[in-house]
């Protein structure tokens, strides 16, 4: 049993290298995931900030959902990587090896969230640069490492499972549209209670909203109430939807 497991976890390592140096190759791919996050942040911090009344700087309340967009823009990388290894005959041609099975979506995996942690750790750098001031302690950073790790792994699995779904390239990263949507949609930017009536009912109950909820209060240290809960319940949901799919999926192909 260990020595199957320790085969594992040495396949899908290989195959976490492979994406990495594919990513890296793809620079201005790689530019565009890096860039776009901090400007739109610039955006709303500079633009739309001293328009938009909130409790704290607003550098402050932006910062979990530019997070969250991070991973959105991650997605589109993921899924279309999915696609092109389904397209270009990698699939078939790994499942040849003699290795683990499902090596090659565990490649994706571990790829898609190093990426995703490392464009977040730079927009959270920069946030400080333009005045962000967290109050979390240890123990409140290392609950958002979490969240944002639970996060990031649900939104990985469910990327793949796009690329597999779609018939080609372009139209898996067309797919990933909807995950860059739902931050919007939330009180990522702005608090829900400024929302017409039958969009706030959408608002308050979708996953954005308490991941960026509980982010948000663990950072300025101000209460998170039952959304925590909430929260870690989305993404456990969201990954074992995203694994189911994308194995099943993946069987088919």
């Amino acid at each position: 049993m260990t020595s199957v497991l320790a085969r594992g976890c040495g396949d899908s390592w290989v195959m976490v290298r492979r994406c990495l140096r594919r990513t890296v190759r793809s620079r201005d791919t790689l530019l565009i995931s890096i860039l776009l996050p901090v400007l739109i942040m610039l955006l709303f911090v500079y633009v739309f900030g001293g328009a938009i009344q909130v409790d704290v700087p607003y550098v402050a309340y932006v910062v979990p959902g530019i997070i969250l967009l991070c991973t959105g823009f991650g997605a589109s990388i993921t899924a279309t990587a999915v696609a092109w290894d389904v397209r270009g005959g990698a699939v078939e041609r790994f499942r040849t090896l003699p290795s683990f099975r499902q090596a090659l979506l565990a490649g994706h995996v571990g790829e898609g969230m190093l990426r995703n942690l490392g464009v977040i750790v730079l927009v959270v750098a920069v946030a400080i640069a333009l005045g962000f001031r967290p109050r979390a302690g240890f123990l409140a950073w290392a609950a958002v490492a979490g969240l944002v790790l639970l996060f990031v792994h649900a939104i990985a699995w469910i990327s793949i499972a796009l690329g597999l779904l779609a018939r080609n390239p372009e139209a898996a990263g067309g797919f990933t549209y909807a995950i860059m949507f739902i931050p919007y949609v939330s009180s990522a930017f702005v608090p829900t209670a400024t929302m017409p009536g039958w969009l706030r009912g959408f608002a308050d109950h979708q996953p954005a909203t308490p991941i960026v909820g509980t982010i948000r209060g663990l950072l300025t240290a101000t209460p998170t109430g039952s959304g925590a809960l909430s929260a870690v319940l989305w993404c456990l949901g969201l990954s074992a939807v995203g694994f189911l799919c994308a194995a099943l999926l993946f069987e088919r192909r």
